[in-house]
């Protein structure tokens, strides 16, 4: 059972939509897109895998591109031949995620500052 087209938005509706919710991340070459700066590896693995997880989950999946200490998240429905609702909303999900500060809560530690433990740099 397919479901019907998603609607494509325009780019201004995008653009404004981004400013709003989602600074960090633009639109370019019909994808949205944001790039995350990592502290090594290890933290390029976590991020990629944390996006993954949340695409699978939603079912709706970015192309990813990485390096040692980057990587870059793009987001387009291609069967809408544009960026929709499901787009912002997983980009979203992914920011909440990825930039997460449990510390900032109360409840958990959080990581520690020492750069030794370090794995993303948040904005």
């Amino acid at each position: 059972m397919s479901s019907p087209r998603e609607k494509a938005l325009s780019d201004a509706e995008v653009t404004a939509w981004l400013a709003e919710n989602l600074p960090q991340w633009r639109l370019e070459d019909g994808w949205i897109r944001r790039t995350y700066k990592t502290a090594s590896w290890k933290g390029t693995m976590m991020v990629i895998n944390t996006v993954g997880h949340l695409a699978e989950a939603a079912w709706h999946h970015p192309d990813i591109t990485a390096s040692y200490a980057w990587v870059e998240v793009r987001l387009v429905t291609h069967s809408a031949k544009g960026i929709t609702d499901k787009d912002l909303n997983l980009a979203k999900k992914i920011e909440e995620v990825v930039h997460w500060q449990p510390a900032g809560e109360g409840v958990f530690e959080g990581t520690p500052s020492d750069q030794r433990f370090a794995y993303i740099k948040y904005d």
